[in-house]
C-alpha cells in the first residue's frame, strides 16, 4: 500500500510532464487573448495532461522512471503544429519534458468531455489520488467562459492531428478499465 506521502511524491514526480506538455498545448493552440482567457486556458490544459499523465503513468515506478529517463520532448508535436525548427534549445529545453503521448490524450479529452469524464473516473482510484481531492470540472463540464478561453485549444478538427496520434491507445486504455471494473 502506497502512503499518503508517496503518493504526493508520484504527482509531484510528473509535475514536470504535467506542465511542460500543458505549456506546449497552450502554446501551438492559444485563446482569444486577455488574461483571464489565458489563465482558464492554462487551467483547462493542465487539468487534461494531469488526467493524461496519471493514466499514461499509473504507479510510482512509472513516475519515476519517466522521471529519470524523461519523456521525449516535443519535435514531433512541433513538426505537426508546423512549429519545428523556431525554438532555440537554450531557450526553451522545458521542451525537452514535453510527453507527445500524454499531449495527444490530453487533446483527445479536451475535446470530448465524455472521454474526459471516463478517464477522470479511471484516474479516481488511482495511486495519483490518494489523499487528494480533484474535481476536474473545468475539463469535465466546460462553462461557456471555459469554452471561450479554449477555443483552440478544445477544437477536434485544429486539435486532430495531435490526438490522432495516440487516440486508439487512450480509447483501449479506458475501455479495458471499464471492463475490468464491471
Amino acid at each position: 500500500m502506497i502512503t499518503e506521502s508517496e503518493s504526493r511524491t508520484v504527482s509531484t514526480s510528473l509535475s514536470s510532464v504535467i506542465a511542460a506538455t500543458a505549456q506546449w498545448l497552450v502554446r501551438a493552440y492559444p485563446g482569444p487573448g486577455g488574461t483571464f482567457s489565458a489563465t482558464l486556458a492554462e487551467v483547462q490544459a493542465r487539468q487534461a495532461t494531469t488526467v493524461a499523465a496519471w493514466l499514461r503513468y499509473p504507479t510510482a515506478l512509472d513516475a519515476a522512471l519517466v522521471d529519470m529517463l524523461g519523456p521525449g520532448g516535443s519535435d514531433r508535436l512541433d513538426w505537426l503544429a508546423g512549429a519545428e525548427g523556431q525554438h532555440p534549445s537554450e531557450e526553451h529545453a522545458w521542451r525537452t519534458w514535453v510527453d507527445e503521448v500524454v499531449a495527444s490524450w490530453a487533446a483527445c479529452l479536451l475535446a470530448d468531455p465524455e472521454l474526459a469524464t471516463a478517464a477522470v473516473a479511471a484516474v479516481a482510484n488511482s495511486e495519483h489520488m490518494i489523499g487528494l481531492y480533484c474535481d476536474f470540472l473545468r475539463l469535465t463540464t466546460p462553462d461557456d467562459r471555459d469554452r471561450y478561453a479554449a477555443i483552440l485549444l478544445r477544437h477536434p478538427d485544429l486539435t486532430g492531428p495531435v490526438a490522432d496520434l495516440h487516440r486508439t491507445q487512450l480509447l483501449e486504455l479506458l475501455d479495458n478499465g471499464a471492463a475490468e471494473a464491471a
